[in-house]
């Protein structure tokens, strides 16, 4: 019972020691590998428009640059060679530059070359009067607008976790969608060109796949991690990501698929990439849920991304080559599967060879500190638990294994009961010999009908020799 225990417990260490490796392999990334694998290939999206506006206050015609209107999102690129997925509402603004912000940058020219000199005209410089000073403003836009010429001027931005800048060109657009009744039916996508390069990439799942509880992750630059007053300039380069769960799988009005996520998201995560478990993209986050009112806030929990699949549907006229992982993401993800299998000066290398393909991107120069680190100081190894339960279960399985021999050695010519009365049936009628100690034979005075009582102490002084024995028949032995 003791043997069997032991090696039950040893072939328990076994598999909780050696099924780790194998089992490792069948859950997938880990969440820092998935994370990891995904982020790089995230970028800050940046609509500007400026623009020079000529203007007459009454004093002569001058040009006045008013702050150019900047908004902000989210991308990624889906080709390495230098293409890259957003919303269309994120660079709408300098795709298609509404005429409302066209307007709204004149009025800021206006207002920063006329308004000061019109108050101080008016006796209004005090600051106490704003209803005295709102009829100033409202005059004086009235008077120089109809005669102002704006010169806009829009540039779409991509910008790499590095801090380089790239100019992007918008090679395909599909507006945002709209609740306005016969709006054309818009899938709020841009597919922009930036400089040739090797750039981080992101694969597509197969977002038909999809099932709801299925883990999600989104990555984005949220605004108020943007204009975070207690962050440094080094937030806004570097992507956040929040986690959840496909929470459903919905509709619009035009009839196009949507995935629901309970994942959070804010103004600033548009265009951001969903990943699965695998760091591939099953989703593209396009619009929130705002709470009922003219300036709703966001309501968490109810966001949604435009499926794998409709992206793949939408550059599939343009020369995009999809799931091509490209020179930086070949080392990238090799480096990673070394660090996290403990090969640090194989994770070293190649998060150097990552940096000369692509530089200063945040997180591979972070692994890079990372790897050298544990390079110069390793951590200690591990108690090995998975060998220890190796030796001890072969110990077990050969110390189980020599008394099994033992016992045979001991027990290969006993013959049971049962084999006795199968001899006699047969009509070979063994000849029973009781041969068991004298002591036992006093103390159990069992007596064998037919028996030939031949004790030890009489094959030790050769009454043995002194029987007639038939040799023809089986002769068997009840011994102690």
């Amino acid at each position: 019972m003791i043997r069997r225990f032991a090696f039950s417990l040893s072939l328990g260490l076994l598999i909780g020691a050696g099924g780790a490796v194998p089992a490792r392999a069948e859950l997938g990334l880990s969440v820092q590998e998935t994370v990891l694998r995904a982020k790089p290939a995230t970028a800050l999206i940046i609509s500007e428009v400026s623009a020079a506006v000529a203007l007459n206050c009454g004093g002569g015609s001058q040009t006045v640059t008013p702050s150019a209107f900047r908004e902000t999102g989210t991308g990624w690129f889906i080709d390495p060679t230098g293409w890259v997925i957003t919303n269309g509402h994120v660079v709408q603004p300098a795709h298609e530059t509404p005429r409302w912000l066209v307007n709204q940058l004149a009025q800021r020219a206006v207002t920063t070359a006329c308004l000061a000199s019109a108050l101080t005209a008016a006796g209004l410089q005090g600051g106490d009067r704003p209803d005295a000073e709102d009829a100033v403003r409202r005059r004086v836009l009235d008077k120089v607008l109809p005669s102002v010429k704006v010169t806009i001027t829009p540039q779409i931005s991509v910008v790499l976790s590095s801090g380089k800048r790239l100019k992007a060109e918008v090679k395909k657009y599909s507006p945002p969608a709209s609740t306005e009744p016969g709006a054309p039916s818009a899938r709020d996508l841009a597919l922009l060109r930036v400089p040739e390069g090797n750039y981080p990439v992101l694969p597509l799942a197969d977002s038909t796949a999809v099932q709801i509880g299925d883990p999600i992750r989104i990555f984005g630059f949220p605004g108020v991690v943007l204009s975070h007053e207690l962050l440094n300039e080094s937030a806004s380069l570097d992507a956040s990501m929040t986690t959840g769960a496909v929470s459903g799988l919905k509709r619009d009005k035009a009839n196009h698929p949507f995935i629901q996520t309970d994942a959070s998201a804010a103004w600033g995560n548009s265009g951001g990439p969903a990943i699965n478990t695998k760091a591939e993209l099953v989703g593209v986050l396009t619009f929130v849920s705002l709470a009922p009112g003219a300036e709703g806030s966001i309501v968490q929990g109810f966001n949604f991304a435009i499926p794998a699949e409709t992206v793949r549907n939408f550059v599939g006229d343009q020369p995009v080559k999809l799931n091509q992982p490209g020179k930086f993401n070949q080392v990238w993800f090799a480096g990673l599967r070394d660090f996290f299998t403990e090969d640090y000066k194989g994770a070293k290398r190649k998060f150097e060879e990552a940096d000369k393909i692509q530089p200063g991107l945040v997180d591979v120069r972070r692994m890079l500190g990372e790897a050298g680190e544990k390079v110069k100081n390793p951590p200690p190894k591990p108690f090995p638990w998975f060998w220890v339960a190796i030796g001890v279960t072969l110990l077990s399985a050969g110390g189980y294994g020599a008394q099994v021999g033992i016992r045979w050695q001991k027990n290969r010519y006993r013959v049971g009961p049962s084999e006795v009365f199968r001899l006699a049936e047969a009509g070979k009628k063994p000849m029973i010999v009781d041969t068991r100690q004298q002591k036992a034979y006093d103390e159990v005075p069992i007596k064998i009908p037919g028996s030939i009582r031949l004790s030890p102490e009489d094959l030790k002084s050769g009454a043995v020799d002194s029987l007639d024995l038939d040799m023809t028949r089986p002769v068997v032995a009840y011994c102690t």
